[in-house]
């Protein structure tokens, strides 16, 4: 019955996300971005001057609603576990690399199905990365890859990240003068506020309970062969799908795709850097923001990781353009991939042999 009540779960959340990404974008947002967690990491941190492209900075309320949706799901259940302290520093490392790979291919794994959705095959080279990225870094996993194991907090560390959060939403809602909102281009493409935030905080709410993850999917099927995940996620391409053709967004091919390029070899290698780290600190970008908003403090310092990522793709000029990434882009994904292996090596438990 359990296992039934999960699986229901992955598949109304996988819903959410699919019908929800169609439908902000139908309201106002960039054209197959209806949710991308790097974009709008990638606003906020303009938003909070961590960037000077006015053109990407604006606080996206569909992050908010993640946390705080997760938040105050976690507390209604009993949920809400504050721990942490496994590795933070690499964590909030990876958190910046996951950035970096999501910007050379301009999208999270939720806008790389989202995009797929769409018709835009360009995606198609984003997808396999990301699953070769899990492959490689199951293979870690089975060979003894673990980071050091979290412990008990104390309550108040856990309520930080959804603080921070809900103050970025009162600077929303009170637009103070060091806060920067775009007037034109895709910072100015959005869905009303109160919509946004409404559907953030379901999807956060019901990802909370049901433990979706993108990347988590394809981890336990080549992990343990279990598809509850996947059948989430699953379910949000289909669902994307459909109402992604019924609301005529639907644009089937290569060329002239909204925020694309057409240099696969790197989004594939990119996207494989975000399968592969997320693997190793067990969570997508998405589940990174919902594991933070039900405590997880180690989960928190990857996103601040992330948001740091968001502010430095600009102003180090590393995220890619319709012509493709840029040169110090290509480099910092190659650099991303040598710090996860290592990373991955260096956690690896060897196996004692039994003494005679």
């Amino acid at each position: 019955m359990k296992l039934t009540r999960l699986v229901d779960l992955s598949i109304v959340t996988g819903a959410l996300l699919g019908f929800g990404g169609i439908l902000l974008v139908y309201l106002g947002n960039p054209a197959n971005s209806g949710i991308c967690v790097s974009c709008f990491i990638e606003n906020i941190a303009g938003a909070l001057q961590l960037h000077d492209n006015i053109r990407m900075s604006y606080i996206r309320p569909e992050l908010i609603g993640f946390v705080l949706g997760s938040t105050l799901m976690a507390l209604k259940t009993g949920r809400f576990r504050v721990r942490g302290g496994s590795a933070p520093v690499i964590r909030f490392f990876m958190g910046f690399f996951l950035i970096v790979g999501c910007a050379i291919f301009i999208g999270c794994p939720i806008k790389m199905f989202l995009r797929l959705s769409a018709g835009d095959l360009t995606a198609v080279a984003a997808t396999v990365g990301l699953v070769f990225g899990v492959w490689v870094g199951v293979k870690y996993i089975k060979g003894g890859f673990a980071l050091p194991r979290d412990k008990e907090l104390r309550k108040a560390n856990g309520f930080v990240i959804p603080l921070f959060v809900f103050l970025l939403f009162i600077f929303l809602l009170l637009n103070p003068s060091f806060i920067k909102a775009g007037q034109k281009g895709p910072a100015a493409w959005h869905a009303p506020l109160a919509i946004s935030l409404l559907i953030g905080l379901a999807i956060g709410a019901f990802a909370q309970r049901s433990g979706l993850c993108i990347t988590g999917g394809v981890r336990n099927l080549f992990l343990v062969r279990e598809r509850t995940l996947l059948n989430g996620v699953i379910t949000a391409v289909l669902v994307a799908l459909i109402f992604s053709i019924l609301l005529g967004q639907f644009k089937f091919g290569m060329n002239a795709q909204p925020a694309s390029h057409l240099s696969h070899g790197w989004t594939f290698l990119a996207m494989a850097l975000v399968g592969f780290v997320s693997v190793l600190i067990d969570g997508c970008p998405f589940r990174q923001l919902v594991k933070a908003g039900e405590g997880d403090t180690d989960a928190g310092i990857t996103t601040l990781g992330m948001l740091l990522g968001g502010g430095l793709v600009y102003v180090w000029i590393l995220g890619s353009t319709s012509a493709g990434p840029t040169f110090q882009g290509k480099i910092a994904v190659l650099i991303g991939m040598i710090f996860a292996v290592v990373v991955a090596m260096a956690f690896r438990r060897r196996k004692v042999k039994a003494q005679r």
